[in-house]
């Protein structure tokens, strides 16, 4: 695969675009991709571009030659509630969901969240996150950027999900619904993950009013950094795209 850059700049066939310094640095520098290097750009919307890279001096460019409608979507509209993680865990959490194909990402703080986020250093999160997000689409062919929505409070989120299309699961240790079990196959899922320390007796039962159903995954217990990613490979394994072969995708 060539290598893949998300540029939101205009891009049409037959034109010769000015690359923003980060896409050039990382061709150039870090990359080391020479002139007439063949790369592929999107900018998030669909489709993606066949484009030549040229350099002179420190001036890089690229020449845009085609474009391809490609999509690499899951059929299976995947969101993906996690409650803020201690450390950098969120990076690893959204690179990973966004490869196995979550059209969105929303974090949500709980009560036994060790970290807390507001004002200025929430939006830096949120948009550093956003980055890691890019990022993992650049790496796995993905031209459609997933939306990584901004932190809110569990509440918050409880009241407003109440009007999600499709399901609506809960991962907690007994929980009744076993993922592998008779479900009728959904066309979007919404899946609520736990901070490291759990979900309270109170959050719980705010969940389950919220009409939130509690999900199983087998015996032992899970790290949260474990415990999404699993359930959402299961999910694209019964329903998403990950019963295609790649000619059928």
């Amino acid at each position: 695969m060539n290598p893949r850059f998300f540029c939101a700049e205009p891009m049409r066939v037959g034109s010769t675009l000015q690359l923003p310094p980060e896409i050039a640095h990382h061709a150039v520098r870090v990359l080391r991709l020479r002139a007439g290097a063949p790369i592929v750009l999107f900018d998030g919307s669909g489709g993606e571009y066949r484009a030549r890279l040229q350099t002179e001096g420190r001036d890089v460019t690229a020449i845009v030659e085609a474009h391809d409608p490609v999509e690499r979507e899951s059929p299976l509209g995947l969101v993906l509630v996690q409650a803020l993680p201690a450390g950098d865990k969120l990076d690893w959490i959204v690179e990973k969901a966004v490869e196995l194909g979550v059209s969105a990402i929303v974090p949500v703080v709980a009560e036994r969240s060790v970290v807390r986020l507001s004002g200025e250093r929430a939006e830096k999160r949120l948009a550093h996150v956003r980055g890691v997000a890019r990022a993992a689409c650049e790496q796995c062919g993905r031209n459609r950027i997933p939306v990584v929505e901004p932190i809110e409070t569990l509440g918050s989120c409880l009241s407003r999900s109440r009007d999600w299309p499709g399901l609506r699961f809960v991962l907690s240790p007994g929980g009744a619904v076993p993922l592998t079990g008779p479900l009728s196959a959904p066309r979007d899922v919404a899946l609520l993950v736990g901070p490291e320390g759990g979900w309270s007796d109170a959050e719980l039962k705010a969940i389950r009013v919220a009409g939130w159903e509690a999900l199983a995954l087998g015996t032992r217990i899970l790290r949260t950094e474990t415990a999404g990613l699993a359930a959402l490979a299961v999910m694209q394994a019964r329903w998403g795209d990950f019963r295609q072969s790649a000619g059928e995708a």
